[in-house]
């Protein structure tokens, strides 16, 4: 059993230990037997998304996101098709914000974006810095590989999201799009609507750096387990002794809480 995992443009985005997420999905999917095939894919170089089961995009600067969305604007005919068939993405910061309809810079330029997910992002005036709990979404928590969100992964563990957010763009959910979570501590999204991330079939999108997965196998393991189902595995992750990452996230949430 294999599982391709391809970061993409990893040399360009990669902030605050984004990395991170591709070496918990690896070690995950190790720990149970499963073969993680790592691509590293960058700027101009040939894709295939059709061979690929997990696509993770980091998090960059406004000036590297200009960049890259002309890279990406001419593979978005093959990444939209490829997301509707079921292909598991993870987006951090830039990385969700490219997947949207645009970036409006300050100075009221837009930056367009993918347009894949039906969502937008304007540069506020002030940066949304620091530690986040994030209640997950119900969507959130579904796993289904025809993303009718048939089937509830109601033996989940933990259902709170921790993480790290340092962003100035603000960004707002249209229609056909869910929340991945909804903030106790921190911005999220906006600093507005209390919303964090989103969820748009098997793409997920979200502020959280810190990096994320590690700090959350929960989100991991949902992530795999789409994947599999994906290519017509068994759904059924073997368990792993999660007893020292459980302790971390439930004193973390508990002590952010306290704080707040």
């Amino acid at each position: 059993m294999k599982l391709t995992i391809c970061h993409l443009y990893p040399d360009l985005l990669d902030l605050y230990g984004d990395r991170g997420n591709i070496l918990a999905l690896a070690a995950r999917c190790r720990w149970r037997g499963i073969e993680p095939e790592i691509q590293e894919v960058s700027l101009g170089e040939s894709l295939d998304f059709t061979g690929m089961d997990i696509l993770f995009l980091g998090g960059g600067s406004d000036r590297e996101q200009g960049i890259l969305v002309q890279d990406l604007m001419r593979r978005e005919k093959d990444l939209r098709q490829a997301i509707e068939n079921g292909l598991v993405v993870l987006g951090i910061c830039g990385g969700y914000q490219m997947l949207g309809n645009y970036y409006q810079m300050a100075g009221g330029e837009k930056i367009p974006g993918l347009g894949i997910l039906d969502l937008w992002t304007i540069a506020g005036t002030k940066r949304l810095i620091g530690n986040v709990v994030a209640e997950l979404h119900p969507t959130a928590l579904k796993i289904d590989s025809e993303s009718n969100l048939a089937r509830d992964n109601s033996e989940l563990k933990l259902r709170t999201l921790v993480g790290f957010e340092n962003h100035s763009g603000k960004t707002y959910l249209g229609k056909g799009v869910s929340p991945l979570g909804k903030v106790s501590v921190g911005h999220g999204n906006n600093d507005q609507d209390g919303t964090e991330g989103v969820r748009y079939r098997n793409v997920f999108g979200t502020y959280l750096h810190g990096p994320l997965l590690p700090k959350n196998p929960h989100l991991t393991d949902i992530l795999l387990e789409l994947a599999l189902i994906r290519r017509g595995f068994d759904s059924c992750l073997t368990e792993l002794d999660d007893y020292l990452e459980t302790l971390a996230h439930k004193t973390m949430v508990n002590k952010l809480l306290k704080q707040a």
